[in-house]
């Protein structure tokens, strides 16, 4: 069973600055780590493979730096690791993604099923799965919670609003991870070790056959037109007194703002 995770390196959300000109984040200086829910990705194609054999190769698009995720997800256990690094692909929405992903995923060839996060933290739209799918032209289960393979098929478990729901499907498929599916492994020192020493495949555009005008600004039909930090202010005021008096303040306060 050889089974693909795509994932991405997104910064560590505590760490996020906007350049206020271009509205796009600042990377340069900013930790950086796998986006938590392809975290799960990982951990769900390793438990497949310890059940039924077979590699997992991770694969994600990115500047050279992106590498570092692609070490951690190998110090995790998975066997091999591509990425897509090219200028031409700069600026790619969710669309223009999922398609350069999909073009990868076609050169791999020999895959039976397709992990990814729900959603990236950074863009949180949880639309790249899907979309890959759909280039790919083959099923997909989203906010999976459990799988079972079995043959040629499999069984998916998926967390809706309020219910569960279960369906049935073919292989090759895609499943897009939920947070809730596992809990993920420590990479350890063994691990971590290894992976320093495996090669990782370095992709182009050219290499994967990608249209030019598919990819980055070029095949994005959609655009950031401003993208801000939160901004958060407190005002508050201290009651003075005794417990009795305070709590009468309070409730004077409370129902003046109507909150009571």
């Amino acid at each position: 069973m050889h089974i693909v995770v795509c994932i991405k390196q997104v910064p560590d959300t505590a760490e996020v600055r906007i350049d206020p000109e271009t509205n796009t984040l600042i990377r340069e200086g900013v930790p950086s780590i796998i986006n938590p829910f392809d975290e799960n990705a990982i951990e769900a194609a390793l438990q497949l493979q310890e059940e039924h054999g077979g590699k997992v190769t991770v694969i994600t698009m990115g500047p050279p730096q992106a590498e570092e995720a692609l070490r951690q997800a190998l110090a995790m256990g998975c066997d091999e690791a591509i990425l897509i690094s090219d200028r031409a692909c700069a600026g790619s929405d969710t669309l223009a993604t999922s398609y350069i992903l999909s073009q990868a995923i076609e050169k791999i060839g020999d895959y039976d099923l397709i992990i990814c996060g729900k959603q990236a933290f950074d863009g949180d739209t949880g639309q790249v799965g899907p979309g890959i799918a759909e280039h790919l032209g083959v099923p997909q289960a989203t906010y999976a919670l459990d799988v079972e393979v079995e043959g040629g098929k499999m069984q998916v478990k998926r967390l809706l609003a309020g219910r569960f729901e279960t369906v049935a499907m073919r292989l090759p498929a895609l499943i897009t991870a939920d947070k809730h599916m596992n809990v993920p492994r420590h990479a350890g020192l063994r691990g971590v070790m290894q992976a320093r020493k495996k090669e990782i495949t370095t992709w182009s555009a050219a290499d994967i056959g990608v249209e030019p005008e598919q990819c980055g600004l070029a095949g994005s039909p959609t655009t950031v037109v401003e993208i801000f930090p939160p901004q958060r202010s407190h005002t508050g005021e201290r009651l003075e007194g005794e417990a009795r008096e305070v709590a009468r303040q309070l409730f004077a306060k409370l129902r003046e703002n109507k909150v009571v």
